[in-house]
């Protein structure tokens, strides 16, 4: 009788514990999200990372990069999904510069994006998987490229914060204003009535077209002093020097 008294109450102990330890999905992503930002917070300034100190201090991008393989989505609502797949790709990405730094360039490694397998929310992926399957083709949001990060200087400048299913929609267009405002980033000449570009718009020409009928008007729809529509477009060469501190 005592014995399988005994018996019962570790039954129900186990039952207990195992209830607790697994935690709700939704609450998985919010521990997520705020994991992300502290971390992006504490690395990331002005888009550029700080990988040497990262490679000194591992934990923090090895645990986020764990939990990118381990969170699940089945109950993500609403930005959710969007929010995580953004963050999933920036520390991916993060993650695989620090195994292989110091490296001058993403592109010193074959298969950095397309090549190598990443465990994403329990599906095995690439970055370039990630990035279409899971971003740019369910969402159709140019604005998308500007808030993934390439490691690399010709990239729009990574963000220092987590983008969040709250805030996501402001958090997106205010990437795109920083980048579409910077001179360095989008080069515009009223000498010579041209503007000089990334090859995010050329390489993802149609997204943007798609999305406001032509490039010029994607832009100045967050340009603070818009481009005449007469200025000639040029794209410059992509700078995929590391862009690290």
């Amino acid at each position: 009788m005592f014995e399988n008294f005994k018996n019962l109450v570790f039954l129900l102990l186990f039952l207990i514990i195992a209830q607790v330890s697994v935690a709700n999905p939704s609450q998985n992503l919010s521990v997520f999200f705020s994991e992300v930002d502290d971390f992006m917070k504490k690395w990331v300034k002005e888009g550029k990372v700080n990988y040497a100190a990262i490679k000194k201090n591992p934990e923090g991008i090895n645990s986020l990069y764990e939990k990118v393989g381990k969170t699940s989505l089945s109950e993500a609502k609403g930005e959710e999904g969007k929010a995580f797949y953004i963050n999933a790709y920036n520390i991916i990405v993060i993650h695989q510069v620090v195994q292989l730094y110091p490296i001058q360039s993403p592109m010193n490694q074959n298969g950095f994006f397309t090549g190598n397998k990443h465990l994403v929310a329990g599906e095995k992926l690439t970055l370039n998987q990630l990035e279409f399957k899971k971003l740019v083709i369910p969402f159709n949001d140019p604005r998308i490229h500007f808030s993934i990060a390439c490691a690399a200087k010709g990239c729009p400048n990574l963000a220092s914060f987590a983008y969040t299913p709250d805030k996501l929609l402001g958090q997106l267009d205010e990437r795109v204003k920083k980048a579409v405002n910077d001179s360095d980033f989008t080069k515009v000449s009223t000498k010579n009535e041209k503007v000089e570009l990334s090859k995010i718009f050329s390489w993802y020409k149609k997204e943007f077209e798609e999305s406001d009928g032509d490039i010029l008007t994607f832009i100045n729809e967050y340009r603070s002093v818009k481009i005449p529509e007469s200025f000639e477009l040029g794209f410059y060469e992509y700078n995929w020097e590391l862009n690290s501190k």
